[in-house]
């Protein structure tokens, strides 16, 4: 029997600083939770054990959401490249499927990419459906047989974004201070207070404890690149994405008509295009492809879609603006992995799309010169009305409702923006009271509408 999960209120991430290379990585689709975070926890696993002595096999457990979806979301395939040595950040998403099936034909993998161990996919990796671990419900236990008699098992779990803890092992707390500390929003507004620091100057100073400033701001650019690169993949590719759904790629033949329309002048090119950017990085997540977390891949395509919008159809953009954006974005997210969960697993999609719209809402409102009461309300305007916002993909796939409903965050996140500029900060609803909301609801949501595919759209649409 599956039972409802509530997240404890002490969240893992609330008592450690975060940095933006943390909440914005590169990986591989279809999903942060599902595919990166099992990928790199199989990873850790195997680099542990294939030097502890000769491993004759290994077996690998899922419970939760990981079971329950992870044949729709890659999981089976990212544990797979995971004990084989392969990372989310460095992984060839062209030769990905290829490896699979050789490990899969021949029954053997290469431990942490070193010794050839026998693996058995049908005893190796079991799919504890209806099984959940206590402590998140995206759980993976790895155990290895020695060749002396010796075992060694882990207890992995997901939390979203691609972030893994492993049981027994607390996260590391830091060992600086950062100059500008904050874990709440009104923190963070007294920190701008304080400093006359905007949102994002707060987190480019925060970041001088992990690094130089011109180092971050190359990482912020590379990031911005690599959205980028993953909306023009998106826009000349076609095709049937993989899974099943035979759910036909969009983004390409839209690119195409837009392009041929000619001149903007519509009002309607301006949420076709920002559309049209965002399902092209959402396919391109649903077909295994690069993608950048912000902050996680299923909701991967709304941060891209604002930013570009920024860039294209906004007077005076700058590069400026855009870092501005990317770490104004960064406090934000920050803020719900701290206090509540970016895991559509605890929260639904409320805790993806939800936090990426308030995220994109912040970093518009930032680069269109907004003040910091300003970027605040944003936030909580983009997070406000995506509240019980359910994670009901049809078949477990992040496709259905997952791609096109990036591209209506990123419209929202837009509205968002321009409603707080409009204001002049003073609001009813805090950004802490909207985050704390999220997070009661997500615990008082049933687990059938977090990432189980138990309920919602996907058992009220029969698949094709």
């Amino acid at each position: 029997m599956i039972s409802d999960i509530e997240p404890g209120t002490e969240r893992p991430d609330s008592g450690r600083a975060i940095s933006v290379t943390e909440l914005f990585t590169i990986g591989v689709g279809p999903s942060s939770s599902h595919t990166v975070g099992p990928m790199r926890a199989a990873l850790d696993f195997a680099q542990r054990v294939s030097g502890e002595g000769k491993v004759g096999r290994v077996v690998c457990e899922l419970f939760g959401s990981l079971a329950l979806t992870g044949l729709g979301h890659s999981t089976d395939i990212a544990i797979l490249l995971g004990l084989s040595g392969e990372s989310p950040e460095t992984v060839d998403p062209d030769t990905m499927r290829a490896k699979v099936a050789a490990i899969r034909s021949d029954e053997t993998l290469k431990l942490a990419g070193r010794s050839a161990i026998r693996f058995t996919e049908p005893v190796d990796l079991l799919f504890r459906r209806g099984e959940f671990l206590a402590g998140h419900a995206n759980a993976m236990t790895f155990t290895a047989m020695f060749d002396d008699g010796r075992s060694e098992t882990a207890t992995y779990y997901s939390v979203g974004g691609g972030a893994i803890l492993r049981e027994g092992e607390p996260q590391a707390r830091v060992n600086f201070t950062l100059p500008h500390p904050f874990s709440s929003g009104a923190e963070l507004l007294a920190q701008g207070e304080a400093t006359g620091l905007t949102f994002g100057d707060v987190v480019l100073a925060n970041e001088l404890a992990w690094r130089p400033a011109e180092e971050t701001e190359a990482f912020l650019d590379d990031v911005r690149a690599a959205m980028h690169a993953c909306i023009a993949r998106g826009c000349r590719t076609g095709g049937i994405l993989p899974g099943g759904l035979k759910v036909r790629r969009r983004a390409k033949d839209l690119h195409e008509i837009l392009t041929e329309r000619g001149p903007r002048s519509d009002p309607s090119a301006v949420f076709e295009w920002v559309s049209l950017w965002a399902l092209a990085v959402n396919e391109e997540n649903a077909a295994g492809g690069k993608v950048v977390t912000a902050p996680t891949n299923g909701a991967a395509g709304v941060l891209p879609a604002v930013l570009k919008y920024y860039e294209v159809f906004t007077a005076a953009p700058t590069r400026e603006g855009s870092r501005l954006f990317l770490t104004t974005a960064a406090a934000i997210g920050f803020l719900y992995k701290k206090r509540a969960s970016i895991s559509a697993a605890e929260m639904g999609c409320q805790g993806e799309v939800g936090v990426a719209c308030s995220m994109a809402a912040a970093g518009l409102a930032a680069a269109l010169g907004a003040s910091n009461s300003q970027i605040e309300n944003a936030a909580e305007i983009g997070m406000e009305h995506n509240l019980g916002l359910t994670c009901d993909p049809i078949g477990g796939l992040v496709q259905i409702p997952c791609i096109e409903r990036n591209t209506m965050g990123a419209i929202k996140a837009i509205n968002a923006a321009y409603l707080a500029l409009r204001g002049d900060g003073d609001h009813i609803v805090s950004l802490d009271a909207v985050i704390e909301t999220m997070r009661q609801t997500g615990n008082d949501m049933r687990s059938k509408y977090k990432e189980t595919s138990l309920g919602g759209l996907a058992v009220n649409v029969v698949e094709c």
